[in-house]
């Protein structure tokens, strides 16, 4: 990975630091929050861009890697991915191409350095995103990757901006909204939480990044 890159994965990069805890807090809060039966699709969106919710998702998708389980992260971010970058894995073999036929599902699956993750990348950028993750190919992509993989966290463009995650929001367990401390508005907070409750899959909880610690001058993520 580069070095830029791989800074935001501290989860990875330094797993015993107080914020790589913070991770393993929000991994224990998720878990014990599957009521009835296990969480195996997760859903990362954030109420606007600029929240870190990238970064959250894949520091997410790492911490439940390390516990053993097979993992698979999704870049579902057609518009501005990321994960790519992250991973320093190929764009352009992804979500999109397998949607539209062009490569086999078990070949856009990109093993990561990191033992049992895998990520899927965007693939080529669409000119219809949202018709692409609302179609019948992704919700029975989804299905085949659920058998193999224990747990599938997708990250999505920002829900108040576009509707791509209402869109798959339905097809998933549970949402994880992203907000940044004193930035995020209190009221596209609440219209993100109103969107996301009408497609009726539970909001797993939020996680507050940003919030400085100054003693020891890490960054601290809170579940709530």
């Amino acid at each position: 990975m580069k070095k830029e890159e791989r800074k935001q994965l501290i989860t990875y990069r330094n797993p015993t630091s107080p914020v790589s805890e913070q991770f393993k807090t929000i991994r224990t809060s998720i878990d014990f929050s599957a009521v009835d039966s296990a969480f195996q699709t997760i859903l990362v969106t954030s109420p606007e861009a600029g929240s870190g919710k990238s970064t959250i998702a894949a520091n997410l998708a790492i911490v439940y890697a390390q516990q053993g389980k097979k993992i698979l992260l999704i870049d579902g971010d057609l518009r501005k991915p990321t994960v790519h970058k992250t991973f320093f894995k190929n764009m352009y073999c992804g979500l999109s191409n397998v949607l539209t036929d062009q490569i086999e599902l078990n070949q856009a699956c990109q093993k990561t350095e990191i033992d049992n993750l895998s990520v899927l990348t965007s693939g080529a950028i669409p000119p219809n995103p949202n018709e692409m993750l609302s179609s019948n190919k992704m919700t029975a992509m989804l299905e085949e990757l659920k058998r193999e993989y224990d747990l599938i966290i997708v990250d999505t463009p920002p829900v108040t901006i576009v509707s791509d995650a209402l869109v798959i929001a339905q097809e998933i367990d549970g949402v994880i909204l992203t907000v940044r401390y004193g930035v995020t508005l209190k009221e596209r907070i609440k219209q993100a939480v109103e969107q996301i409750n009408m497609t009726r899959t539970p909001i797993i909880g939020t996680v507050l990044n940003g919030v400085s610690e100054k003693k020891s001058n890490y960054y601290y993520y809170a579940y709530k």
